[in-house]
């Protein structure tokens, strides 16, 4: 547990099997997860797989039987109570909260061989073709992918960027309607002051911060930014640089995207509608980390907003645990989620990690449907991964402990 802790935050993180996460097409069965996250997963797999070591150790041992049937009950009850115990809470728990209608957008445009090659007016107009199907007077949102926009835009410009002229054609008969969509930005700089450890520099004296975005724009023109937090190694980010530059130079991975590093900020941003509907513009890889997405909860975040784009994965699981994984965070945090990939699978997710609707992979179009949002915080996001803190902890006192010993016996 204290190594899938560690996995979480270090720079080579990649926490695809973390144990807890293999119960995320098995909703039914991990409903408490809004009380421990995925540690009580990966929890309860260990305490089952160390009962049944043990018990086999004793049976050989000891030839006995009884040890068996009386090892077969115990770790019997272990599996079966947790999951009678979620099935209770599925069964009880209801959504109660203001419906929001979202207009989920799904381009389906190739990242390897049209994504990078199409400008932002033919994506925009795509959007807009898109949107006019679905769109209605009580439309709250309308959603579209991670970096749809992508066609060198400026930070310093972004309020005059096709992206933004096309969010605001498309809502602007429609009173309720924000507009949430991805963009890449760059900030060219030659400041060396400005020069962050993420910055990249293009040629002597000219630097720039490559961002992987999020943008809202509201019925009334104003509009807000979030850059993506947590990257995906080797293709947003450089891990350890000062150990591994100099071994193999300025190299990164080239998965469908640019190839430089990005610039994250600090905080968890949250879209905020002039109804004070706060959405979470969660970027792709995010939605990976459970601890991390609370932050957005706790910034009063009514639901996840997941846009993503799932293409690299070409026809592989890939894409299909990426978005098995939201259903954890929708259980871990008890917010809906409406989840937008550029090709993936977009879905409308409820807060006992139910997919609702969905979009196939490799199809384009747009899903209209209806979500719940949610005040109140669930006990995990108040305290977080704390059963991998109490890993630690033990980690290091059980350590300490067997050092100390074996020091007096010598």
């Amino acid at each position: 547990m204290s190594f899938e802790y560690l996995h979480l935050q270090w720079q080579f993180s990649w926490p695809w099997l973390n144990l807890g996460n293999g119960f995320a097409n098995f909703t039914s069965w991990i409903q408490w997860y809004e009380y421990t996250g995925t540690f009580g997963g990966t929890l309860w797999i260990w305490i089952v797989n160390i009962g049944v070591y043990k018990s086999i150790l004793l049976f050989l041992e000891h030839k006995d039987k009884s040890i068996l049937y009386k090892a077969g009950l115990q770790n019997g009850l272990i599996i079966i109570i947790p999951i009678i115990i979620s099935l209770i809470i599925l069964k009880t728990y209801e959504e109660d909260g203001k419906e929001v209608e979202v207009v989920i957008l799904q381009p389906n445009i190739n990242p390897y061989t049209e994504k990078y090659n199409t400008s932002d007016d033919r994506v925009g107009a795509l959007l807009t073709s898109l949107s006019q199907k679905e769109i209605t007077e009580n439309t709250d949102f309308v959603i579209a992918p991670e970096t749809v926009f992508a066609d060198n835009n400026r930070l310093k410009t972004f309020k005059s960027s096709i992206a933004k002229k096309t969010a605001s054609a498309i809502i602007q008969n429609y009173p309720k309607a924000n507009f949430l969509s991805g963009i890449s930005l760059l900030d060219v700089f030659r400041d060396p002051v400005q020069v962050r450890p993420q910055t990249n520099e293009h040629k002597s004296g000219v630097f720039y911060d490559d961002y992987n975005s999020a943008f809202l724009v509201r019925p009334d023109g104003t509009d807000e930014l979030y850059h993506k937090s947590k990257l995906v190694v080797g293709v947003e980010n450089f891990p350890y640089q000062s150990v591994f530059k100099p071994i193999i130079g300025d190299a990164m991975i080239d998965l469908g995207g640019t190839v430089a590093k990005k610039t994250t900020q600090p905080n968890r941003e949250v879209f905020f509608t002039k109804e004070e509907l706060g959405a979470a513009p969660i970027i792709c890889y995010e939605s990976v980390y459970g601890e991390f997405v609370t932050g957005y909860v706790r910034n009063n975040a009514d639901f996840l907003a997941i846009i993503t784009n799932d293409a690299w994965w070409g026809v592989t699981q890939g894409h299909q645990q990426h978005l098995a994984y939201a259903k954890l965070r929708a259980i871990e945090t008890r917010r809906s989620i409406a989840r937008s990939a550029n090709t993936g699978i977009s879905a409308i997710i409820n807060q006992t990690g139910n997919i609702i609707s969905s979009l196939p992979y490799n199809e384009q179009g747009a899903l209209k449907g209806t979500l719940t949002t949610n005040k109140k915080i669930t006990f995990y996001v108040r305290a977080g991964d704390y059963l991998a803190r109490v890993a630690i902890f033990l980690m290091i006192f059980i350590f300490l402990f067997s050092v100390t010993r074996r020091r007096k016996k010598i």
